[in-house]
């Protein structure tokens, strides 16, 4: 007899910002798809699409497709692709965020109005945008999941202009969970710990930061990708449908520290 339980049995999701295998993006679609659901893919750049495809195809995607968040024609044809290959769907998970790399370190009162208006752009906006190309194809009781970072809320040094644009995040989760909520579509962020990412890699002294919360959150040790892709899993089942608009924590306790 076989008792494997597949929350998202039937389900499907797309997965908006896998960069590699070290992408927490990619351990949420590996989650999601252990659970049973069938996942999607998109890629900003043909380069990025080398390192995506062979992922998506690991988990036989059958959507794989270009689209930069900054271009509302891109967004347009990846739902327009969304609806002709699936119809509709029940999850869309956002992992996007970028900043010039000179506007994460240094001080945060040098950001350039270029660069603030490109980390808002990719970082919070995006998630406006493919929301509301997702909205008509969500089903009933779907979810959006974004990943967050405490830099919204606190300063963390070098994080910059990215700890606005998270902040921009957080507050859009808010306002798109009551906008969406008679859809019954929930949306909440995930406010991880650091870990080692490709975006990661782009902040100054990221090592230190590691250092730093291992020793001082109170569990003593950093988060792995796989706490991330559990937490989202979470998020988008029906265990979770009468959670919505909040940011969630999972850093090992690092939030509730005074210093």
């Amino acid at each position: 007899m076989n008792t494997t339980v597949e929350p998202f049995a039937g389900k499907k999701a797309l997965i908006i910002g896998c960069a590699n295998e070290r992408s927490l993006a990619w351990s949420i679609a590996k989650h999601l798809h252990d659970g049973g659901a069938q996942c999607g893919f998109t890629y900003p750049s043909p380069a990025l699409e080398k390192r995506v495809r062979p992922l998506a195809a690991s988990l036989h995607a059958p959507i794989i497709a270009p689209c930069d968040v900054t271009q509302d024609q891109d967004i347009d044809q990846l739902f327009t692709t969304v609806k002709e290959t699936w119809g509709t769907f029940h999850i869309l998970i956002h992992s996007v965020a970028f900043a010039d790399k000179e506007n994460l370190e240094g001080r945060f009162v040098q950001t350039s109005r270029a660069g603030f208006q490109k980390a808002l752009d990719i970082s919070a906006y995006s998630l406006v945008a493919l929301a509301r190309g997702a909205e008509p194809l969500l089903e009933p009781s779907s979810s959006i999941v974004t990943l967050s970072y405490y830099g919204a809320q606190k300063v963390v040094p070098n994080y910059n202009v990215m700890g606005v644009a998270k902040a921009a995040l957080e507050a859009s989760v808010r306002y798109l969970a009551y906008d969406l909520g008679k859809q019954k579509i929930r949306v909440n962020a995930i406010s991880a710990g650091p870990v080692k990412t490709l975006a990661a890699a782009g902040i100054r002294n990221f090592r230190d930061i590691l250092t730093a919360n291992e020793e001082k959150n109170p569990l003593r040790e950093n988060i792995h990708a796989d706490d991330v892709g559990a937490l989202a899993a979470f998020l988008c089942s029906d265990q979770a449908r009468h959670i919505t608009g909040t940011t969630m924590m999972v850093d090992s306790g690092a939030h509730i520290m005074a210093f």
